[in-house]
């Protein structure tokens, strides 16, 4: 774990705010549950399906072409499968309503449990419509951890948008709870996540599950964990 420089002062935190997938929730566990339909090309189907995801949901904020996150998912499966050589209506749709019912990372629970028994807010701040995240958090069972699910509906752009984030500010201030940036701990599995926060002025851990390199972007982490459960000792 990257520590946070003793040296630098910093004000104590405020909120921990979570990316929701690929963060708390394993975007990939969707296509893990269907290795019988998918065989050797499942892997490959998960990677392009997340790939183009992201890529729709930027492109469109670029284009002034919005639309929801689960539309955004449907077109970049669309596009996956089509990509494989499996396209099927009847498999997409089997897939996307797996969507709806996403597996935690093991070590989300524990950490969303522990922030929670020591009185921190805890939200969630996604790219995902809020009905899909509701249901994705609740299959998982981590709703109950959670002060609030943010979703960037109601503003029609994506992360990284500094408007994205500013949610995040605009929610505290609603619950009384006024703070500057530097008082909310965001944390992502996602490297252009992390860099958008940081730009914003959030103070970023980065969970960087899988030794990714970092990207090369203006801001970056605070501090780097393996594991969600590393949060604990901040709390």
């Amino acid at each position: 774990m990257k520590q946070l420089d003793p040296q630098v002062q910093k004000p104590a935190i405020k909120a921990f705010v979570f990316d929701a997938y690929g963060t708390l929730l394993d975007v990939h566990s969707t296509v893990s549950r269907s290795l019988d339909d998918l065989g050797d090309a499942a892997p490959a189907v998960s990677e392009t399906w997340r790939t183009k995801q992201l890529e729709y949901s930027w492109l469109r904020s670029l284009m002034g072409k919005h639309a929801d996150f689960w539309q955004v998912t449907a077109d970049a499966l669309t596009y996956a499968l089509r990509c494989h050589d499996m396209e099927d209506q009847a498999r997409h749709d089997r897939l996307m309503n797996l969507y709806r019912e996403l597996l935690a990372y093991s070590d989300a629970l524990e950490t969303l449990e522990f922030l929670k028994e020591k009185q921190h807010t805890t939200l969630v701040l996604s790219n995902g419509s809020q009905g899909m995240l509701g249901e994705a958090l609740t299959f998982a069972g981590l709703d109950k951890y959670l002060d609030a699910a943010l979703s960037i509906d109601k503003i029609g752009i994506y992360k990284p948008s500094p408007n994205v984030y500013r949610l995040v500010l605009d929610y505290m201030s609603r619950q009384h709870k006024t703070c500057r940036a530097e008082e909310i701990l965001f944390v992502s599995a996602n490297a252009w996540d992390v860099a958008g926060a940081n730009s914003f002025g959030f103070r970023v851990a980065w969970i960087n599950r899988f030794n990714h390199p970092a990207e090369v972007l203006p801001g970056g982490p605070d501090l780097t964990i393996k594991s969600l459960s590393e949060l604990i000792p901040l709390g």
